[in-house]
């Protein structure tokens, strides 16, 4: 059966992306990361998601941070939603190109032809490493520096919610049935979500354009 690498945060994006791999046929080996975010709670979000799934290998690195976010940086204060086509101080510097470099080994490890990554350039925050040139860019870089991709076996990177809104993709999930009741998508990382932040932001106005209901509980 092919295999797929799938980084999964816990999150909206990365869970319907999860579903995707499924859907397509792949046998799944979700990839999560603990590298100091203070939302440490999409970590219990990614477990119940592949306990949902039935799935028996789930991989978690634990890893440092560099500092200098919102998410990694007790000092720096979550912003509430400003919309103002600036990267916000929620960036992590670099992570994404940290993520696909341990999913590039680890697809080596158990011998996956694919790693799917829930990156969105349509709504999103802004960030860098969420576009379509990073991607491009970063699947060039596995080609020469993997024994599969010297051997000319490559391994491909998947972003199938890369050009999709945010209401699209919540249609997507519930069309495959992915379990966003158990996701989180909060920067604060409290109990309930907060509701204001870029990413809570984000996602009602997903569901609301989508004619969804989110179930999970938010302060505001």
């Amino acid at each position: 059966m092919k295999k797929a690498v799938v980084l999964l945060s816990g999150g909206l994006d990365s869970t319907t992306c999860l579903s995707v791999a499924l859907k397509d046929g792949y046998e799944v080996y979700p990839l999560s990361f603990d590298y100091g975010q203070r939302h440490y709670k999409e970590l219990d979000s990614a477990k119940k998601v592949v306990k949902y799934y039935n799935i028996k290998t789930h991989k978690i690195v634990k890893m440092g941070n560099v500092g200098g976010s919102a998410l990694t940086d007790a000092d720096i204060d979550v912003p509430d939603y400003k919309g103002t086509g600036e990267i916000p101080v929620t960036y992590v510097p670099a992570r994404n190109i940290v993520f696909l470099s341990y999913a590039a080994g680890y697809a080596e490890v158990v011998d996956a032809e694919a790693i799917y990554i829930g990156v969105n350039s349509v709504d999103y925050s802004g960030y860098p490493d969420c576009r379509p040139e990073f991607i491009e860019a970063f699947e060039k870089v596995i080609k020469v520096g993997t024994k599969r991709g010297v051997e000319g076996n490559a391994i491909k990177i998947v972003t199938p919610l890369i050009n999709l809104s945010k209401a699209e993709i919540i249609k997507l999930a519930y069309e495959n049935n992915a379990p966003l009741h158990l996701t989180t998508s909060c920067y604060r990382g409290e109990e309930k979500a907060c509701g204001v932040c870029d990413s809570c932001v984000l996602r009602l106005k997903g569901f609301k354009e989508a004619g969804i209901v989110d179930t999970i509980e938010y302060m505001k």
